[in-house]
């Protein structure tokens, strides 16, 4: 390209002013680097845009017939600034969560995020933790808020919030008024679970290793109120995060139950592609997160 924008500028405002000095002034130029920029741009193209008369420039047919183009140029051209400058603020994001951590977790943080920064949308998009993560590869999504692991090189997983499995029933189920299960207990329950593919339903494989094949899987289901619903109705056990289960207790609708033996704990985590550019919007909801307990207080 021939031409700068700062050339186009000084050609802007010595046509407004119809003196280079005054023009000069008005770019905090000195008059020396305000005449190098027009002549430059005049010599680049062997044009006249300014007709000079004493110490007057006056602007001739041909600087007459650009000067519109110009300004259209330049007033894109600071459009794009503005929208570059954005980047500096925190905008509009795309999260992805897993079913625990959106029912119960990311709104919290939604709200916190757009009532600190009026205007920017939040978008959240609910799945499991194959297709959350699958979507932060693929860019789809800013951030991805999961339960599970995954094993994709391309991917930065930042540990964020502890989190407890719980096993539990109906009140009026069998097991409900033992006081420790034993892997017999275990084995002879028939079980509702998350699909394959969950955080959840990968925590419990683990958890429950040694002892999975010989479980008797009853139901797999997608949503945990179904199958909270399904365990009160009495058709099996499940295990979920004790998150999702507080008020249950609470009410005493349903029961939990202990299990002997078995690392029930994990790892929520944050998800972010590695090429991501970390815009202020993603550093600010990652401080968010990093203090989510004192936010929820």
């Amino acid at each position: 390209m021939k031409y700068s924008l700062r050339q186009l500028e000084v050609f802007l405002a010595v046509a407004h002013h119809n003196n280079i000095t005054r023009a000069a002034a008005s770019l905090s130029m000195s008059q020396s680097a305000a005449s190098s920029a027009l002549r430059d741009l005049e010599d680049q193209f062997a044009i006249q845009l300014f007709d000079r008369v004493g110490k007057r420039l006056q602007i001739n047919e041909l600087g007459r017939l650009v000067r519109p183009r110009v300004e259209a140029l330049l007033e894109r051209a600071r459009s794009l600034e503005s929208e570059l400058m954005q980047h500096q603020t925190p905008g509009h994001l795309k999260l992805g969560a897993t079913l625990t951590i959106g029912n119960y977790l990311a709104v919290e943080l939604m709200a916190a995020y757009m009532a600190k920064h009026p205007g920017r949308k939040v978008t959240l998009d609910v799945a499991n933790t194959s297709v959350i993560v699958e979507k932060v590869a693929n860019y789809e999504l800013d951030i991805g808020l999961i339960e599970g692991e995954s094993n994709d090189a391309s991917l930065e997983f930042i540990p964020w919030l502890k989190d407890e499995l719980v096993v539990f029933c109906s009140p009026s189920h069998p097991l409900a008024h033992k006081t420790v299960l034993s892997d017999q207990d275990l084995q002879s329950a028939g079980w509702i679970l998350r699909e394959q593919g969950s955080g959840t339903r990968q925590a419990f494989d683990w958890a429950m290793h040694g002892l999975l094949s010989r479980l008797n899987v009853l139901l797999e289901l997608q949503h945990t109120e179904a199958i909270k619903r399904a365990v009160r109705a009495g058709v099996g056990i499940s295990c979920l995060s004790r998150i999702t289960l507080q008020e249950s207790f609470t009410s005493g609708s349903l029961v939990e139950l202990n299990v002997a033996g078995r690392d029930m704990h994990r790892q929520f985590y944050l998800v972010l592609h590695k090429q991501k550019f970390r815009s202020a919007g993603i550093r600010y909801w990652l401080h968010m997160c990093a203090n989510y307990e004192q936010l929820t207080v």
